[in-house]
């Protein structure tokens, strides 16, 4: 399972240069591959990756959709779903 995980990263990784290229940074469906990256990233193991790439994502979305724009919103929520994950595994 754990290389179908890290293959689904990579894809949304090319597919997110693809579109950024393509489409440009603030196009909705380029911001939608950041989403899919930051999921994939926290799927693959690193939940802190995962917090930072919602962080800027949701910097962006912010700027760019406003703050009640339905993937904004998602945004919010999977941070706060990662950043717990990520304080789990700190170190007491």
């Amino acid at each position: 399972m754990a290389g179908l995980v890290d293959q689904a990263a990579e894809y949304f990784q090319r597919l997110h240069t693809t579109a950024a290229r393509l489409l440009g940074a603030d196009h909705l469906d380029t911001l939608t591959t950041r989403h899919n990256l930051a999921l994939w990233r926290g799927e693959a193991g690193d939940p802190a990756s995962a917090v930072t790439a919602y962080e800027e994502l949701l910097t962006d979305q912010l700027r760019i959709l406003g703050a009640d724009h339905p993937s904004t919103l998602t945004t919010r929520n999977n941070l706060a779903h990662w950043q717990k994950l990520s304080s789990d595994n700190l170190p007491d």
